[in-house]
Order: C-alpha cells, then structure tokens, then sequence
C-alpha cells in the first residue's frame, strides 16, 4: 500500500483548516511557542493537548513532522528574525526549542522586550558550543575527557593537535570535533596525526567554526542523565539510562541502565542536576556521559555532550514514566510545578526505527501490532532516507533479555528487515 504524501494530505485541509487555525484564538490555555519543525516538537504535542497547553511552531516545511499534528504551525527558518517575532505575536507565554540552533543576540532582545526565553541564550551556548562547555564544565570541576581548543592559524593548529597526540596514554588517536553545528555523529572525526584534520583546520582558518580535540575515551559504554528544571529552580531527575550508539546515531536505550549500583545512580543524577542548576538552564537537561573504569576498579563517568531540550534518550518516558519528558519539559518552561519522573516498569527499551526499505512504515503495523501487541509505535511522519529517524518502538517489562529483544524485533519491521509478502500477514 503506498502513503499519501503529506503535501497532498496538507492540501486537502483548505478552508476547514484555516478556520481551525483561526479558532485558536479563542483557545483558553497558555500559548507555548516552539522553533522547530522535527520529531521533538511533534511529541509535545500530545502532552500540550492534554494541559490544555496551546503549542505554536515555527516549522521548516509545510510537510513537516510537527506541521502535520500542530495546527498552529508557521513556516519559517530559525535565523529568520521576523519568522521568530510573528510566532510569539502578543500572547505567548514562552519561546522555546526543540533544537539550539538559533540565533542568541535575537533571543536576548526578546527576554528584554519582555518575552520569557526557556532555555535562555545564556544558558543555550553551552549546547551551542562545544568549546563554550567544555570551558565551563572544566570551571565547575565536572569531569570530562581530556581537551584543548584549536587555534585557528593552521601550523599552530597542527602543532597543537601533534602535541595533544604526544601527552594522550596511547600517543595513537585522538577525536576532532567542530566546535558548533555537530550532532549524531555529524562534525566528529577520529584523527592519528594533524595530516588527519587538514581540510577542517584550513576551513577553520578560513572561518568556519573553531575546532577543538579531546581524548579518544576508552568507555565500556555510555549513559544518559536527564534531568528537568523549572525556571524557579525545581529539579528532577529520571532514572540514568543506557544508550547504544550505533554510527554515532542513538539506536536504542535501556532504562534503567544495567548494573548501575544505587549509589552511582544518585552521584550522576545528582551531578546531571548540578549542571542544570550551575548553567541556569529551563526544561529538560540531557547528560550524555562515558561510562570508563576508575580506581579500584569503581566505574566512573565523564561528561561527553549536552542537550537543552527533549533528547533522544528521554523517549522511553513516554510510555515508561510517570510524567514523559515531553510534558515534564512544557511544566519547566511555564515553571509549573514538575511531574513524578519514577519508572513505571522494572525495565524499558526504546529502539529506534533508522531508515527503512518500506514504502510506507503504516504497511508494517498489522503484522507488529499482532506480534508485539504490548509494543508503543512513535512514527514521525517522515519521508524514509537512509539512516534517517523515523520513528521508535518502547517495551516495557520485567524480564529485560525479553523485553530488548522485542523491541529491537519489532524496530526491524519498521525496518523492512522481512520479506515484504509477510508484513501484512
């Protein structure tokens, strides 16, 4: 069965979709207004509707992912300051994202002009700038992998990068990352010798953004603290989690994460918190941290990137806490009191659907639903592209063997990873 696009399924809104639209203006809760048109936003919506929160979103695209669930969606791009201004208008009650890229010295003159700004540009750089946060989290004694910023002459740079390689334990490998715009994988490369970085040290000094290297860590896996804050300075935690990176894209999450002891488990929430707390950030807080052996053979973490905003790795509080941190995140930025952030289940999973050979991945849903009924499907609407998030799965159980091998089963039917004369049966 082929989909219709969403572009044809747009069109056939017409007038019936603009009086809605019109209708809003009489919509009596408070007015939440988002920059981005992606899964994020899209999966504020449900809990927005349940609050009887009004959600506005500034979007990409008119197909898409937020577009197709918001009513009150505007097009326009984050650097567009006009964009920016008509979507918060005279009646919303915050701005906020659901990524960082935006443009600061706009977001200040908005807090000025009396706007409330969740997270704020002061506290958004250091999930804007790598160099920025590694700075800061170095100043607050947060532990974090071995680093140095790049000058951007480029024999300096080279000379830099040959003598970070000289003082690293295996003298071997280093990890080059641009300092702004890199996310899953993107703007992070594994270097041997300064010959390795030559294209991104020239385009440094040519003006683009400025580089950094840091300590190739030897981690036996990774984890993710999130955290929330209202802006009055309530904070919550979720349990850690763990994450399963796969070509440096998120491809599942087990929550809670495996052998962690009670006390580990309270030190890195207690540390995600004081993160949240020292950068004054507002709304969800994710953590992303190296799990490596310390003294004594005692685990320990090291602090590898921030997000200020729903993450990835909070997908699994959809179906598996007490409050998601989609709703946890729209409370902090209207500072309503926070939500429960307890599991509601002895283990969750959520895997994420990356790319698919299917035409449409609805054509997959009879044959999951009746194999993994107890399976939670999250589509986001989008067109399929290799590699490409395009929707996960969240089990939920007790035996956690079971309750990972179906979700990533269930994933793989998203996937197209069947014969296609199966999937409907």
């Amino acid at each position: 069965m082929a989909c219709l696009s969403v572009t044809d399924s747009l069109q056939h809104r017409g007038a019936g979709y603009a009086d809605a639209v019109n209708a809003c203006d009489t919509f009596p809760g408070p007015v939440v207004a988002v920059v981005g048109g992606g899964q994020l936003a899209r999966m504020m919506a449900p809990a927005a509707g349940e609050l009887g929160v009004r959600l506005r979103a500034l979007v990409e695209a008119p197909d898409s992912s937020t577009a197709q669930v918001v009513v009150d969606s505007h097009q326009g791009i984050a650097s567009d300051e006009a964009a920016i201004r008509s979507l918060i208008s005279t009646d919303a009650a915050v701005l906020t994202f659901e990524h960082e890229h935006v443009p600061n010295a706009l977001l200040q003159d908005l807090i000025d002009h009396g706007t409330p700004v969740r997270p704020g540009p002061d506290a958004l750089v250091f999930a804007q700038d790598k160099i920025a946060m590694r700075t800061r989290l170095t100043e607050l004694g947060i532990p974090c992998p071995r680093w140095a910023a790049l000058p951007t002459e480029p024999q300096a740079a080279r000379a830099a990068i040959a003598e970070f390689l000289a003082a690293s334990p295996s003298g071997r490998q280093a990890v080059l990352k641009t300092s702004r715009g890199g996310y899953d994988g993107k703007g992070v490369r594994i270097i041997s010798s300064p010959d390795d970085a030559a294209d991104w040290i020239d385009a440094a000094a040519d003006g683009a953004p400025p580089l950094l290297v840091e300590e190739k860590v030897p981690f036996s896996r990774e984890l993710a603290a999130l955290v929330a804050r209202r802006a009055s300075g309530e904070v919550r935690a979720w349990p850690v989690v763990e994450s399963v990176q796969r070509g440096g894209v998120c491809s599942e999450v087990i929550a809670p994460a495996p052998g962690l002891s009670s006390n580990t488990e309270r030190a890195i929430e207690q540390l995600a918190m004081t993160i949240a707390t020292e950068l004054d950030v507002t709304g969800v807080l994710a953590v992303e941290m190296f799990e490596v052996a310390g003294e004594s053979g005692v685990p320990q973490v090291l602090v590898n990137e921030l997000a200020m905003r729903p993450h990835n790795s909070g997908h699994w509080t959809i179906d598996g806490a007490v409050t998601s941190q989609f709703e946890q995140h729209l409370r902090a930025v209207l500072d309503w009191p926070l939500g429960a952030t307890d599991a509601r289940a002895t283990w969750t999973v959520m895997a994420n659907v990356l790319g698919s050979s299917l035409e449409c991945l609805t054509d997959a849903l009879p044959r999951l639903m009746a194999q993994y009924p107890e399976a939670k499907v999250n589509l986001y609407g989008k067109g399929i592209r290799v590699g490409r998030k395009l929707a996960h799965v969240n089990v939920s159980g007790d035996d956690l063997d079971q309750v990972r091998e179906r979700a990533l089963a269930a994933a793989a039917l998203l996937r197209g990873d069947v014969a296609p004369e199966e999937v409907n049966r």
